[in-house]
């Protein structure tokens, strides 16, 4: 996949979609998707969005949510990944800090950490809403791609790019074999057909289906008569900061990163749970030939206010530093 910069400048500037920077919001073992109510969840998640979120969230998350990490301040949604460990040649872990994705778009200096989220209409350029409307995703409704239980390669859209510099290597389907100068570059796409009725589903990916067969922002295929609900395509982008760790490589080992519950490669997952207040992402996927805010239909935030929402810390571990093992393993 090209890097964002190089992709927009070979395109016309009929663009289409969200993108936009969340800051970090926490870093902690808890899972209100996949182990709602369990405290702790079974392994870190680095998570962004809104402050509503904890153990067992249900309902309209907007209503309950008064701060976001993310720089659409109608945006209280929450986004996950499982967090990325070092693991050293003695055996002990440390945490991988993430850094913001670049390029940042107008008015997003300023995220701490974070991802970068991205709700399409189509593809990267186009919206295609003369053919087929976008619907927006309902309060309540949450989903997964991915699972840590999976072995092997994952599935399409899951991928991994070594960063030389900023400079984004091939997609692949692991970690990178070899230390990568600028980070380890990760992409989590969801699928964008619904079944119209389930706002989850017992594994939280069945009332979704995915149409996508390749990688990158390519446009889904048409939805099945199961789940004829076309949705907003959501991918997150994450940089691990892995730089500091590349002298404690040894030359010609294996990689030595690992996602928060020991796995590598089919097991990346992501989690999302819709939060944003009233209409407004709806109204933002209303707008044609608009690329990053709506066309003004979005109130954003600067980034310095959005770094100042927090929440507490649930879980009281370490998560940080040296560690001898992973949190819950």
């Amino acid at each position: 996949m090209k890097t964002l910069s190089a992709a927009l400048a070979l395109v016309a500037p009929v663009q289409a979609g969200l993108r936009f920077p969340c800051s970090t919001l926490t870093v902690q073992r808890l899972d209100p998707v996949v182990e709602p109510g369990k405290i702790p969840s079974a392994h870190v998640h680095h998570i962004v969005g809104g402050n509503a979120f904890n153990a067992t969230m249900e309902g309209d998350v907007a209503e309950r949510a008064t701060c976001t990490t993310c720089q659409m301040s109608e945006d209280f949604s929450n986004y996950w990944t499982a967090q990325l460990y070092f693991k050293h040649p003695n055996g002990s872990y440390h945490r991988v800090p993430v850094v913001p994705v670049q390029p940042l778009l107008g008015g997003s200096e300023g995220a701490r950490a974070g991802l970068t989220v991205y709700y399409t209409q189509h593809d990267l350029f186009r919206d295609d809403l003369g053919q087929q409307k976008i619907t927006s995703f309902k309060p309540g409704f949450r989903m997964t791609v991915g699972s840590p239980t999976v072995e092997g390669k994952p599935q399409v859209g899951l991928r991994y790019q070594c960063l030389q510099g900023q400079f984004r290597g091939p997609e692949l389907d692991d970690f990178p074999s070899q230390p990568c100068s600028g980070g380890i570059f990760t992409t989590h796409h969801f699928p964008a057909c619904w079944d119209g009725k389930n706002l989850d589903s017992p594994d939280h990916q069945s009332h979704m289906y995915n149409t996508i067969r390749s990688d990158g922002f390519v446009p889904a295929g048409p939805c099945p008569s199961s789940h004829p609900v076309r949705m907003p395509q959501v991918t997150y982008e994450t940089v691990w900061d892995t730089t500091k760790f590349n002298a404690m490589w040894p030359a010609g080992a294996p990689n030595p990163f690992v996602w928060s519950f020991e796995g590598t490669a089919g097991g990346t997952h992501a989690d999302y749970m819709f939060g944003w207040k009233g209409d407004a992402l709806q109204r933002a996927m209303d707008q044609p030939e608009c690329f990053y805010d709506g066309c003004g239909s979005i109130t954003k935030q600067d980034m310095a206010v959005a770094n100042q929402c927090t929440i507490e810390e649930t879980v009281k571990e370490d998560v940080e530093g040296w560690l001898d093992k992973l949190p819950g393993r």
